[in-house]
């Protein structure tokens, strides 16, 4: 199938306004005073919208992928689940093969599985844009992006809250997308972890320092509240599942997300 992402993957930015330290030559840092402070504004761009279909009502799952991508999602975010790595199931490569028959929109599919190079072949075939594996799986990292690489899809890296930055850096620019999880793996409609802002900041100034073109999601707990933050600290993705699709105006939460509004 040729893939044609135009209509959802324009290029935006928005204008983000807060304040930050006086500069030296504007009268800052002088004396023992705290710094004055004043407004600047920065072109941010606005990150791309993954609706997580975990949230979305399965006995009409058609409509639901039709109502999120006419509200205007950027990407569609599928959970895959093995019952090990998590104590859960979700959704399998033929039900994602069965939506790439009814929209373009590119698949960012997260697998938390134990063993993901059994699952790459049949998400390869199912028409994933990228694959995002677990560090903390028991594949060799190495040999899942390579596997991944090979299809021509896009490897990402997630990591669970108990983890640190530390684990994952080694492999940074070897994938395209990094995911810090905001909430436990393997469970919906969690509460966000501010902690994770944390992480996002230092992954956004690892890969500003290598000149790395990253994107850095989030997952879990994602809404309107969080977003903001989120964006002026690096992520590139926001992935939101119960904030969309329990709106009656989904494309009115997608635009809050996008331009970080509350």
């Amino acid at each position: 199938m040729t893939k044609n992402y135009s209509k959802n993957s324009i290029n935006r930015t928005h204008t983000f306004r807060f304040k930050v330290p006086l500069p030296p030559d504007k009268g800052g840092y002088g004396g023992l005073k705290a710094p004055k402070l004043y407004r600047r504004s920065l072109q941010i761009p606005n990150p791309k919208i993954a609706p997580s279909l975990l949230a979305a009502d399965f006995s009409r799952f058609g409509d639901e992928v039709k109502r999120m991508t006419d509200a205007g999602a950027d990407m569609l975010h599928f959970d895959v689940m093995d019952g090990e790595f998590v104590p859960n199931f979700a959704i399998s490569p033929p039900l994602i093969a069965a939506v790439r028959q009814i929209t373009e929109v590119p698949f960012d599919v997260h697998i938390m599985v134990t063993h993901p190079l059994r699952y790459i072949n049949a998400l390869a075939e199912a028409g994933a844009d990228f694959i995002t594996f677990h560090i903390e799986s028991s594949d060799e990292p190495n040999e899942v992006i390579s596997a991944i690489k090979a299809h021509g899809i896009k490897p990402g890296l997630a990591f669970s809250p108990k983890t640190s930055t530390a684990a994952v850096k080694p492999y940074l620019s070897d994938v395209d997308l990094i995911l810090p999880m905001s909430v436990e793996p393997g469970f919906g409609g969690q509460t966000f972890r501010p902690s994770t802002f944390e992480k996002i900041a230092e992954l956004h100034q690892t890969a500003q320092k290598s000149e790395q073109r990253l994107h850095i999601s989030i997952d879990g707990g994602v809404t309107t509240e969080t977003a903001s933050r989120a964006i002026r600290e690096g992520v590139t993705i926001l992935v939101a599942g119960t904030a969309i699709f329990r709106s009656q105006q989904p494309e009115v939460v997608i635009e809050k997300l996008r331009t970080g509004t509350p």
